[in-house]
């Protein structure tokens, strides 16, 4: 049944994890990074892992913020294995991230800024719909989406 208490206090979670996923946001942009952050949710509230991009900083075209808050939280959990885990990140994810998010069987994807250029998650190749795709995670998309896309279209424009 609907609770409406038990909705609120889920939303107010959600705000919170997606603040540190921007948190991480900054640190990236701060390293002259693209500003995309991403945290890992256990089941039970607790932040077992979080990062921003560190392509540039690390040399690493995979150090993408998911992929490398997906390999921290697993290497807390001992796991290769995030089932029942959640991912917050400031951008929709490209088809290297949602790939490793479905490797990873992360339970629930949040994401914020819609990417129409290289988003696999409801743009591109739609990665959680394909037949070769093991593992779909519910997908709830937009939340502080203004903010995101504002952040991204600065820095963006800085760079020009």
């Amino acid at each position: 049944m609907y609770n409406i208490e038990e909705t609120k206090a889920r939303l107010a979670n959600d705000k919170k994890y997606m603040e540190l996923a921007f948190l991480e946001a900054k640190l990236a942009e701060e390293l002259k990074e693209v500003p995309v952050g991403a945290v890992v949710v256990s089941s039970s509230g607790e932040v077992l892992a979080s990062s921003g991009n560190r392509i540039i900083s690390e040399k690493d075209p995979t150090a993408h913020a998911e992929i490398l808050a997906i390999r921290k939280a697993a290497l807390v959990l001992n796991s290769e294995r995030l089932v029942d885990c959640d991912l917050y990140v400031t951008l929709e994810p490209c088809a290297m991230c949602a790939a490793a998010i479905s490797f990873a069987r992360i339970n629930r994807l949040f994401f914020a800024a819609y990417d129409m250029k290289a988003g696999a998650v409801t743009h591109g190749v739609r990665f959680f719909e394909s037949s070769s795709c093991n593992h779909s995670p519910e997908v709830v998309g937009g939340i502080e989406e203004k903010r995101a896309s504002e952040i991204l279209k600065n820095f963006f424009s800085q760079k020009r």
